[in-house]
């Protein structure tokens, strides 16, 4: 069983990484079918993911796959929220496939179970993402997401993102018509900042 959350009750969330959650094999192998589940209720129910109805249950298990080996690979970085070993949300990145912008990632989805709204999960799985992509050294990581969801963009701006531009009427979705809004969180010049808070000299150049 996985140390993180053997004989752990309560309330109190355990967000796992793809390591402590394939290291569960009871967690693991039900992973995909949570997955599953919480995606769909929440496409079902409207929120912008991507979707416009249900994903089915074979595309979520590819999708966690190409994740989890992701992951494995440094290319990528899941997060799962469970309360008392039940699964509350997810959230993952991956880095650009492209040679030239592999140094950065996208952070491509994140979700909360309906149930589980209201209790920081979402800036809790979003925190452990953005550490992960640091540790990871990603200089930039990017997401976009529809101008409407503003819980989303607020909850993304009080973690240091920015956006850097929109598409117009981008999204189409149940016949209305939504900008496509792109946000950024540059890690690019951490090091020297954090050497001139400690009074380090920057090296010479010539």
């Amino acid at each position: 069983m996985n140390p993180v959350m053997a004989g752990r009750t309560g309330t109190e969330p355990d967000i796992l990484d793809a390591h402590q959650l394939t290291a569960d094999p009871e967690l693991s192998a039900r992973f995909a079918e949570s997955a599953h589940r919480i995606l769909a209720d929440l496409v079902r129910g409207g929120a912008p993911l991507g979707w416009v109805d249900p994903p089915p249950a074979d595309e979520v298990a590819q999708l966690v796959d190409r994740v989890v080996r992701a992951a494995r690979a440094g290319d990528g970085a899941l997060r799962a929220a469970y309360v008392d070993r039940r699964p509350v949300g997810l959230g993952y990145w991956l880095r650009y496939t492209r040679p030239t912008n592999r140094q950065h990632a996208d952070l491509e989805k994140l979700a909360v179970a309906s149930q589980a709204h209201g209790r920081g999960l979402g800036r809790s799985l979003t925190g452990a993402l953005v550490a992960d992509a640091r540790g990871a050294g990603i200089e930039v990581l990017t997401l976009d997401a529809r101008a409407d969801n503003t819980r989303a963009l607020r909850l993304y701006r009080s973690l240091g993102f920015r956006e850097y531009g929109r598409l117009p009427d981008f999204v189409a979705m149940g016949g209305r018509r939504y900008d496509k809004v792109f946000y950024m969180l540059d890690f690019r010049g951490e090091g020297q900042q954090g050497a001139a808070q400690r009074g380090e000299e920057r090296p010479q150049t010539r």
